[in-house]
């Protein structure tokens, strides 16, 4: 049974690799597509709370999420947040999101104070020096470094003009290229205003209630624990897993659309050696069968092949830009499920077919 399945896949081994690679595409759609949505935002989380401090104090409900946040919170209220019971400090930043020759046509930045930043993140210069306070240059981490093949004394366009990069830093926390926050305040129109407070707990206290004491204090802003980040930046974009599982289905469309064709095929051209089958006494539940496992292991070696071809173009994604692809073993798994389920549903009427075909019909085919 075994060999037939395998003889009648190999008879026209151009269609099933053709049928493979279709359903190989599907594949690569699903989950290249969830694993490059995911590992966009995981990644930018991981560094936004990898700052060092254990809550992120802003003045909107957007707190920090896109980098269009206003300039809005006075940078005095640094004293004020530092007198609460629990605070050892208080960091300004400014984030903001700019137009810049990245894959993704914006690029993320911060505006710091440089010490207290350093200080606080635990910053190491690696290369380099760290900026002026009000020259424009930029410092970026060493990943970013490498993805760009940045050099020192490079140039990075920022608004429309030059940024000289005059050092790197690690590690990787909060936006990979970073500016000096009094020339990001004056590009912007902030002065002495920043878009948010990094706030340090002191040992042994607990974050949670450092939280309610801040919130208390300043009502009218919101306070994040920076642990929270990452699930907060997957449930920021309410409309992303609505958008994944279209394209989950739109795939397993695909997938069954590309099965139900090549079966079909492949019983109108086995017409008559389905007859053959029936007259040696074989059931029509086994034809039936056998129709059924053709396209369960074309649809099996499709999505292998859409695995592999996820890895290979993440590999090369990874290697040429910042973005970060997540291949995850649920997603896998949800695939095969998805991949196997079409395979079925698009052999279903073609081995039902070939299962009904009349012997000696069927043998006087030509």
């Amino acid at each position: 049974m075994d060999n037939l399945v395998f003889s009648n896949m190999l008879h026209r081994p151009a269609r099933t690799a053709v049928s493979i690679l279709g359903i190989a595409v599907g594949v690569l759609l699903i989950v290249f597509t969830i694993g490059l949505s995911e590992g966009t935002l995981r990644e930018r989380a991981s560094r936004e709370a990898n700052v060092g401090a254990e809550i992120l104090f802003c003045a909107t409900a957007t707190c920090g999420l896109s980098g269009s946040e206003p300039f809005s919170l006075p940078v005095s209220l640094r004293s004020e947040i530092e007198k609460i019971e629990g605070v050892q400090t208080a960091v300004p930043i400014g984030q903001t999101s700019v137009a810049a020759d990245s894959n993704t046509g914006n690029r993320l930045i911060d505006g710091v104070h440089f010490a207290d930043y350093a200080n606080l993140a635990g910053l190491q210069m690696i290369e380099g020096k760290e900026f002026g306070s009000s020259a424009d240059e930029a410092i970026i981490d060493t990943g970013f470094q490498k993805q760009k093949n940045y050099k020192l004394g490079d140039k990075i366009k920022l608004w429309e003009r030059d940024f000289t990069i005059v050092g790197t830093y690690e590690p990787a926390a909060g936006a990979r290229v970073k500016i000096p926050l009094d020339v990001m305040q004056k590009q912007l129109g902030g002065e002495g205003k920043v878009s948010s407070f990094l706030v340090k707990v002191k040992n042994g206290v607990s974050p949670e209630q450092v939280v309610e004491k801040v919130q208390a204090r300043f009502p009218d802003n919101r306070n994040l624990l920076t642990k929270d980040l990452e699930e907060l930046y997957m449930s920021s974009i309410p409309a992303l897993n609505v958008f994944l599982n279209v394209i989950i289905g739109v795939a397993a469309i695909i997938s069954a659309l590309v099965i139900l064709l090549t079966m079909y095929t492949t019983v109108t051209e086995r017409t008559r050696q389905i007859g053959i089958m029936k007259s040696l006494g074989m059931s029509n539940s086994k034809i039936g069968w056998i129709i059924t496992q053709e396209a369960l292991l074309i649809s099996f070696f499709g999505i292998v092949g859409g695995i592999v071809l996820t890895v290979v173009v993440r590999y090369v994604l990874t290697r040429v830009t910042t973005l970060e692809v997540q291949i995850s073993l649920p997603v896998i798994a949800v695939t095969f499920v998805v991949g196997l389920i079409g395979a079925a549903i698009g052999a279903l009427y073609p081995a039902l077919r070939a299962a009904r075909l009349d012997a000696v019909e069927a043998l006087s085919y030509e």
